[in-house]
Formats: C-alpha cells, structure tokens, sequence
C-alpha cells in the first residue's frame, strides 16, 4: 500500500470514487431497476436485455484500441470525457419511448464504458505508476466495490419512487459525479509523473507476441466464463431471488451485499501479502465463485442462503478484478499493458455482453433451475482452466 500512496496519493482515493459512481450509475442501474423497468415499458426482459447486450459488444469491439490509446498517454482523457457521454447515454434510457431508441442510448453507453471503466482506469494507473500499480488497483477497487451496494437500494428507493424510467434519470445524476472526479485524479497523477519519469513509448509487435501465448488464451477464456456467470446472476439476481423465495425488499438488500463482500475479499487478499500468490489467489476466488452458484441452487430449500451466495459470489467476483491485471502483468508482462490488456478483455466483455441475453433464453428455456445448472457449469469451467495455467507456472507451485 506504501507505493500507491507515495505515488499516487488522494488522486487514487477520487479516482476509486470516480469508479464507483460510474459503475453504480451506468452498470448496476440496469439490474437495480430491472423489474420496475418491466413494468414501466411493457417490454420483455429480453427486449430490456438487448441494450447492455448492444453495450457491452461495442464496448469488446473497442477495448484494444481504447488500450493502444491509453499507452499513448491519452488513458486520461477517456476517463474524463468517458463518464459524460455515459450520462448522457443513461438520461436517454430515461426518456426512450420504443426499443429502438433504448437501444441507441445504450449504444452511447457502450462507447462511453470502453474507455472509463476497470480497464482503462488499471491501464492508466499501470503506466502511470509502475511497481505501485498493484496497490493502487486494489486501492480503487475496495471503494468501487461498494457500487452494487449503492446501486440497488437506491435503484429499489428510486424505483418504487419514479418508475424504472424515472430512476434512470437518478441513476444518470449519479454517473455525472465522475467527471470532477477523475479531472482531478488525472490532474494529480499526471503531476507527479512529470515531477517523475515519463512511461517509456511502447515498442511494436507487443500484442502481437502475446497473441502467440497459449497463457493469453487460457487466462482471456478462463476471466470470459467466469464474466458470463456473473453476468448473468447480477442481471438477474433480484427475479432469482425473489424465485428462491425471498420478498423484494429482502432481495434487494442481499444483492447490496454482493458490493461489501467484494470489499471484503479484496481486503482479505491484502492482509495475506505475499504468503499468497496470484496464482494461488485467483484458484481461491474461483472456487468461491463456483461455491456460489452451488449455494444459490440449493436456496431453494433455504432462502436465507442467498445471503450466503451473495457473500461467496461478491468475495471471489471481486478479487477477480484485482487478480486479472495483476495476472496478466505477472504472466504476459507490462510492456504494452494496455493493447495487451484490453485484447485480454474482450472475452470477459463478451462474456458480459452476451449474459443479459443468454440469461433471458435460460429463463425461457428451462426457468431459474436452468440458470442455476448453466452457471454453476460456466464457473467450474473457468476454474479448470485456471487451474490448468496455474499449475503449470512454477512460482506458483513453490508458492
């Protein structure tokens, strides 16, 4: 924690905030406001789905690019600029009275999340501050995990309140916070590295190299299925709640707690230091994950388990985030950080994109069971194949 805080200063502590009312206004909206969103407009939830889907794979188109841009020192920028466009993209899911035109503010939010969210926050904070990089992640990710926490018990006060359409125009207030945020943070940051040294240029052919890299892939397909599996229990985690037996209210504050075990895992994760290794780590984190999605089936006979679920799911989903920066400098290094970084992405951001969309066909297909059994499925995948990269990196087994 000393590097980041010599480095980075406050700048990291704005620049979490930053994160955590973007994602909580542009992220968690949807979930948070999905049944009130039902009712307002009348459309199915497949409809509704279909605008973070359309999100999500602009955002995948771009990732390598916003990254290349980001090692070209413009990573800045986009934080800054990134957080507008996404409110302007939520005030307009406020106000679109037919699915083409949710379907075109969402399209906005895409572009907008390519280039302010994790990715191209830890690609800045990569280049910017060097070794220090690992702690401040883990700095702007113990405050951002609150976002699910402060998305949906607004999203259920607002909901009831205005609307599902009403409560977007909360929701896109609460994106704008960002903008002074991160104008400060990159200010701050930028600062100090020109009282510093400049990151060096990166060299051609980096992403290319990686590209060759059988552990690019294992680590790009393990971080997809898992991002599928969260995708879709967060998307639906208040109707799979509510269908294991819990009343709304108390639904909505089990998914709040999703965001303090992510803040709970991650401070675990910093309190073990370097007896555990990210390999080791990120085994752990998955097998939380497949807990999870074994705990929330068996809800069925126990409600009281989605607390539990939710404790699991938000433990290892939120050391993820850490774990994948971390992993991909460990393993593929930190020279072009960012191309290489936001190639790895794409498979979670499509995982993502697809899980509003291949949750809805679950559910219509075989109900929540089906959800139950696919997620549990995608989990234990994403753990083999972790398992399979880890096992193979020798400081890992020294551990």
């Amino acid at each position: 924690m000393s590097a980041s805080t010599d480095k980075g200063g406050a700048a990291v502590w704005v620049l979490a905030l930053g994160q955590t009312v973007v994602y909580a206004g542009s992220y968690y909206a949807f979930p948070a406001l999905l049944p009130d969103l039902v009712a307002a407009t009348g459309w199915s939830k497949a409809t509704l789905a279909l605008g973070p889907t359309l999100a999500f794979l602009i955002m995948a188109s771009l990732t390598v690019w916003t990254g290349r841009l980001v090692d070209r020192g413009l990573g800045g920028e986009m934080l800054i600029w990134g957080p507008v466009l996404a409110s302007v993209g939520v005030l307009g899911l406020g106000f679109a009275p037919n699915p083409a035109l949710w379907l075109m503010a969402w399209a906005l939010i895409g572009v907008a999340q390519a280039g302010c969210l994790y990715e191209t926050c830890f690609a800045f904070l990569t280049r910017r501050l060097g070794d220090g990089a690992r702690a401040a992640i883990t700095q702007v990710t113990l405050v951002a995990g609150f976002a699910g926490t402060l998305a949906f018990p607004l999203g259920h006060w607002v909901g009831e309140r205005f609307g599902g359409q009403g409560g977007m125009l909360v929701f896109a207030a609460v994106t704008a916070l960002a903008v002074p945020c991160n104008i400060w943070a990159v200010r701050s940051l930028r600062a100090k590295a020109r009282a510093g040294t400049e990151p060096a240029p990166t060299p051609p052919g980096v992403l290319q190299a990686a590209l060759r890299r059988p552990a690019f892939w294992a680590i790009a397909a393990s971080f997809g299925l898992i991002w599928l599996n969260h995708g879709i229990l967060i998307t639906y985690v208040l109707i799979l709640f509510e269908d294991r037996g819990a009343a709304s209210g108390v639904a909505a504050i089990a998914a709040a707690c999703i965001g303090p075990a992510q803040v709970a895992g991650r401070l675990m994760l910093l309190m073990a230091g370097a007896r555990v290794t990210t390999g080791q780590a990120t085994l752990a984190a998955l097998g939380g994950v497949v807990a999870a999605s074994a705990l929330l089936w068996l809800a069925g006979a126990a409600p009281i388990l989605i607390f539990a679920f939710a404790l699991a799911q938000g433990a290892g989903a939120g050391l993820m985030s850490i774990l994948r920066p971390v992993l991909i400098a460990e393993v593929l290094g930190r020279t072009g950080f960012g191309a290489v970084s936001g190639a790895v992405a794409v498979a979670p951001i499509l995982a993502s994109a697809a899980a509003p969309s291949v949750g809805a066909g679950l559910l219509t297909l075989g109900g929540p069971q089906l959800v139950y059994a696919a997620c549990l499925g995608f989990a234990v995948m994403g753990l083999t194949l972790a398992a399979a990269l880890v096992l193979r990196r020798p400081g890992d087994r020294e551990g």
